[in-house]
């Protein structure tokens, strides 16, 4: 076994970032999850605050790697 980083862009910004598959906070398009990164969340919520809706809070580890047998 191994720990695993996984790295994809971020759908927001299109950055390159790693993060925890099961844990990343992410958008579904066309019936697929798609990433979102730190920053991006981070200038996502106040304006949804301003909306009235809840902040996005990333699950923690989100933005770490994994152990290979969690994926």
């Amino acid at each position: 076994m191994g720990y695993v980083f996984l790295t994809a862009p971020c759908y927001g910004c299109g950055e390159l970032f790693s993060f925890h598959p099961h844990r990343v906070p992410s958008i579904v398009i066309d019936g697929r999850r798609e990433p979102i990164c730190a920053d991006c969340v981070a200038r996502a919520n106040p304006k949804r605050i301003a909306r009235g809706l809840p902040p996005i809070v990333p699950l923690p580890g989100a933005y770490e790697g994994c152990d290979e047998a969690e994926l």
